[in-house]
């Protein structure tokens, strides 16, 4: 063997090895983050969630707004990317407890019994008020001595958090707006920043309340974190004052 067939080979060799390395490389990152990813949603491979729909106000007792069907839509990828199904139930027929299943649950707990339950049992520091007359605090939010209230397309909010009741458990993703434009900022905010959130929180709980910007003009992309509210949406509202 002369010395360019030499060369020829051992540069084909390093270009496999090197080739090979680079796979091996990709391939255990990839997965090293899907685990990661599966882990935070509480998604295993194989494995399937809840995803709990309110209903439209204003609308029949099973409408669902557009906005919240697209909320459907921004966590469903991310359900899809871990390998796992979804289940779509509607709000008032979720009769049933949590952390055997990760759940999605969308709305405030005026359109969603489900998120009622949810603040009242798991984030008593929270409260939405409720009132069906328009007015300034229709809506508002407060949690932490803050007062979160909307002004329609322009601004308006949204809790996203991540709730567990025991280590080990399926969480739930609660993502309670002020508006089915929030709803969906919400999601997206959650598929687009799960990595981030991933990283920060591991498996704890969360509570974040998120502000959406303008979205008569941008719709739900331009949203921001307008606070971490997880140690007082954690405290009954009683111990707090």
């Amino acid at each position: 063997m002369n010395d360019d067939v030499r060369n020829i080979v051992l540069g084909v060799l390093a270009t496999g090895v090197s080739g090979g390395f680079g796979w091996f490389t990709r391939t255990y990152v990839w997965r090293r983050r899907l685990r990661r990813k599966q882990a935070f949603l509480g998604l295993p491979t194989g494995s399937d969630c809840l995803f709990i729909v309110n209903r439209q106000m204003g609308g029949s007792e099973n409408s669902v707004h557009r906005n919240d069907a697209l909320a459907l839509l921004e966590i469903s990828a991310l359900i899809k990317d871990c390998g796992a199904s979804v289940q779509i139930v509607a709000h008032d027929t979720a009769r049933q407890g949590f952390g055997e299943r990760a759940e999605f649950c969308v709305g405030g707990p005026i359109s969603n019994v489900r998120t009622t339950a949810h603040l009242e049992s798991l984030l008593p520091g929270v409260r939405v008020d409720q009132s069906r007359e328009a007015g300034p605090d229709r809506g508002a939010i407060q949690v932490g001595g803050e007062v979160y209230r909307w002004r329609p397309g322009a601004v308006e909010y949204v809790v996203l958090a991540r709730l567990t009741v025991a280590e080990g458990t399926r969480p739930v993703f609660l993502i309670s707006g002020q508006t089915a434009v929030s709803n969906q900022a919400g999601a997206r905010y959650l598929a687009r920043h799960h990595e981030r959130l991933a990283h920060r929180y591991g498996d704890r709980t969360f509570c974040l309340v998120l502000k959406v910007v303008n979205s008569q003009a941008y719709g739900p992309d331009v949203t921001e974190l307008a606070a971490d509210v997880t140690e007082a949406a954690r405290t009954p509202e009683a111990a707090a004052v």
